[in-house]
């Protein structure tokens, strides 16, 4: 099985997204080509299926409050393309080890305050699944087994529980960064190897490729 250094896992994945976001509308042959990436892109990552579906579901309830007024022709292409963008970007954080996606992020080509912005969305994600986790774990002992028990006590009352618990611990996180002398960089870096780089650029041209042609068709 192949190994991806974590820089490397973050830039592919952000290929795939941006590609996936560029098509054309109601190219779906091209977001086919995604969706299979996407989910060899999975299966190389080896993501944990139950997590990754239980995950999914959640997430594409609140897309689909989102995109259903938007007609059904449109919010088809458009929930089609979220859930390729999601299993994608998903598959890398599910599979990141904890606290590292700093040192992931370290390597992406852009500016500092960006930079800083995205690293502490990534530290808020990660509090989030946590959360959701220890949320999981406390709805099966409560007897609520299943994910179809588990969806529907979390889109009901659960949602703004576990968001204000996610902004209090995330703002308690920050905190203790702040106290350890965080100011915006981390003290570690993790430069791309030759062949990542090279690997990089075949994924752009592969996904500039399909995109455009989503163009012509």
């Amino acid at each position: 099985m192949l190994k991806f250094s974590l820089p490397l896992r973050l830039q592919l994945s952000l290929v795939i997204v941006v590609g996936a976001a560029l098509l054309k509308h109601y190219a779906w042959y091209c977001l086919g080509v995604y969706g299979a990436i996407a989910l060899l892109w999975a299966w190389l990552l080896r993501v944990p299926i139950r997590r990754l579906g239980g995950l999914l579901g959640t997430e594409l309830i609140f897309l689909s409050l989102l995109a259903l007024p938007l007609g059904w022709e449109r919010a088809s292409f458009l929930l089609v393309r979220s859930l390729i963008c999601l299993v994608t970007m998903n598959s890398f954080l599910l599979t990141l080890p904890p606290h590292s996606f700093g040192i992931a992020l370290k390597g992406l080509p852009v500016p500092a305050p960006l930079k800083e912005n995205l690293l502490l969305a990534g530290q808020y994600m990660e509090i989030l699944l946590s959360e959701v986790t220890r949320m999981q774990r406390s709805a099966q002992l409560r007897g609520l087994n299943g994910t179809t028990a588990w969806l529907r006590y979390a889109s009901a009352a659960m949602i703004g529980a576990l968001y204000l618990r996610s902004l209090d611990r995330a703002e308690r996180v920050y905190a203790a960064m702040v106290t350890r002398g965080y100011n915006g960089q981390l003290p570690i870096d993790s430069p791309l190897r030759p062949k990542e780089r090279f690997a990089i650029l075949a994924a752009w041209a592969i996904a500039a490729c399909v995109t455009l042609t989503s163009y012509r068709i």
